[in-house]
């Protein structure tokens, strides 16, 4: 069942001029269409600074709140990156499930990642964005898990303290300089046999993988969706 979203997109006149305001609502759209989520409603902030507690002005806040009850909203996704603090008052004064574009990504990257160091890479960025936000009131061990759907590390795994977080992370941070020194040998011996190495770069969606499987008759997996390809493939 998807979750019905409510979208944010914020401008702060103090912080000088930023991307057009509706391209910046488009990807926002669009990444929430990566992650599976309903999209019924999109909220145009423009005020003069950001708001220490809230990121927004409280009469924006309660005028989202309006929204998100008379929508059934059961999401609001901010295309800010919000603190901690911000991220949980707002939670609580919307009394929704409340995200910021970060979450959003790292979200995404859980459901695409299908390598072992993708999803290790994944987790550790996740666990990372989890630490600050743990708090006394016990209603961000859960963060990860209360995302879009239930990608997150796990809830076993979320009720660890900080100490057990941080030693989580040193672990998986490990596994993943083992795998970086395997795929480096992998590397040495593509140089070695001296064929010319050629990687595609670009932004999300742009059609990389399209132009892959062009050059390379292979199947790569193409879709029109933010994000589609997320672990490095190689072909002759």
């Amino acid at each position: 069942m998807k979750e019905i979203a409510c979208l944010v997109t914020v401008q702060f006149a103090s912080l000088g001029t930023r991307a057009d305001r509706k391209e910046c609502a488009h990807e926002l759209r669009e990444l929430a269409g990566s992650a599976g989520l309903d999209v019924v409603l999109n909220v145009d902030v423009f005020q003069k600074e950001p708001n220490a507690a809230l990121w927004i002005g409280s009469g924006k806040v309660s005028e989202i709140k309006a929204s998100v009850k008379k929508y059934g909203c059961n999401v609001v996704v901010f295309d800010s990156d919000l603190s901690a603090t911000q991220q949980r008052n707002l939670e609580d004064a919307l009394d929704c499930k409340t995200i910021d574009r970060t979450q959003l990504i790292l979200d995404i990257f859980a459901s695409r990642a299908r390598s072992m160091e993708g999803k290790l890479q994944v987790e550790v960025a996740q666990l990372k964005y989890l630490l600050p936000r743990l708090s006394g009131k016990g209603l961000s061990l859960s963060r990860l898990g209360g995302g879009v759907g239930t990608r997150g590390p796990g809830e076993q795994k979320l009720e660890m303290d900080r100490r057990h977080i941080r030693e989580r992370i040193a672990r998986l941070s490990k596994e993943l300089q083992e795998l970086g020194l395997r795929r480096k040998t992998g590397m040495q011996a593509k140089k070695e046999s001296r064929l010319p190495v050629i990687a595609l770069v670009g932004y999300t969606n742009a059609g990389k993988s399209t132009l892959f499987n062009k050059l390379t008759r292979s199947e790569a997996v193409v879709k029109n969706q933010m994000f589609s390809t997320l672990d490095t493939t190689t072909r002759a």
